[in-house]
């Protein structure tokens, strides 16, 4: 039997994120399989109990198994989250009195500063030459001054098409979490270089309305291909470990805080719930100040 036969309740709450919560289906797999592992672990630990049976003892039990393999405190966090949300959702259908994860305490995650590549590196970046005969180089390339202009996640580039490229008024429409949309402001090279490889685009394999982003072969990117054209891009300037899409929208949030943008713009710019996940970029701003005051100041 599947998983989702023994439990009837996690393909309930598949369905709930998918057409009424209408979330990305990146971030449906992820709740799934989150929620795939807990009840696999629960089947072999436990005897596969009934979802109304579950008590906080076996919870705690997945979590310090997960614990044991040496998962970070961040993604204990996430499963916890995925779990309350699983859980809420039963009790909203009544098929839950009380939701078990009520007494379960989040580790505490030990905080990071955001990684980000250093203005000069990445003008340096921005500045290579490239081969304008190779598709896939051409389109890297581009895929780069996306992110670091933008501040897009790599899902919202996966899935961007040409309709929501307003060259009229220099912007794309993005669509975040949630289905949230956001507008970004284009300038005014990165869009003439933009519209020069949606024309050739369509010279090449045909004009039509789909993704902005192709391969050689006219199929849509690939999040793999993506993140590893990054991480081979990045590796031309920084040997930090982390080098992906996500690096670059630390550098654009970074970048646009050290240059005196508003942290409530920034945070609109990056699509954002609340204040508190865009200040983590101002830790970065106030080592930079500190570096300045130490440099300039003649006492310091």
């Amino acid at each position: 039997m599947s998983i989702t036969e023994i439990y009837p309740e996690l393909q309930q709450f598949i369905e709930y994120l998918s057409f009424e919560k209408r979330y990305s289906k990146h971030t449906v797999t992820a709740y799934q399989n989150d929620i795939e592992q807990f009840l696999h672990f629960q089947m072999n630990q436990f005897n596969a109990p009934a979802i109304q049976t579950i008590q906080p003892t076996f919870i705690k039990s997945w979590l310090a198994f997960l614990k044991e393999q040496g998962l970070e405190s961040k993604s204990i966090n996430r499963k916890i989250s995925t779990l309350k949300s699983f859980f809420k959702h039963l009790q909203k259908l009544g098929l839950l009195q009380q939701s078990p994860m009520a007494i379960i305490i989040s580790p505490k995650a030990k905080k990071r500063l955001p990684v980000f590549v250093e203005e000069a590196k990445m003008n340096m970046l921005l500045h290579a030459e490239i081969d304008a005969s190779n598709w896939d180089e051409k389109t890297n390339f581009l895929v780069l001054q996306l992110f670091y202009f933008t501040g897009i996640r790599l899902s919202e580039l996966i899935q961007l098409t040409e309709r929501q490229i307003d060259v009229a008024n220099q912007q794309v429409k993005v669509i975040g979490k949630g289905n949230k949309e956001r507008i970004i402001p284009i300038h005014d090279d990165f869009l003439l270089q933009l519209k020069n490889y949606l024309q050739e685009k369509h010279c090449q394999f045909g004009k039509m309305e789909a993704h902005v982003f192709v391969n050689k072969k006219n199929k849509p990117l690939q999040p793999r291909q993506v993140y590893q054209s990054i991480k081979n891009i990045l590796g031309k300037v920084t040997t930090m470990q982390k080098k992906s899409p996500h690096v670059l929208r630390h550098t654009f949030a970074t970048h646009l805080l050290n240059n005196g943008a508003d942290l409530n713009a920034v945070k609109e710019l990056l699509g954002h719930s609340s204040l508190a996940a865009t200040q983590v970029y101002t830790h970065t701003t106030i080592e930079k100040l500190k570096d300045i005051y130490k440099k300039a100041h003649p006492k310091a």
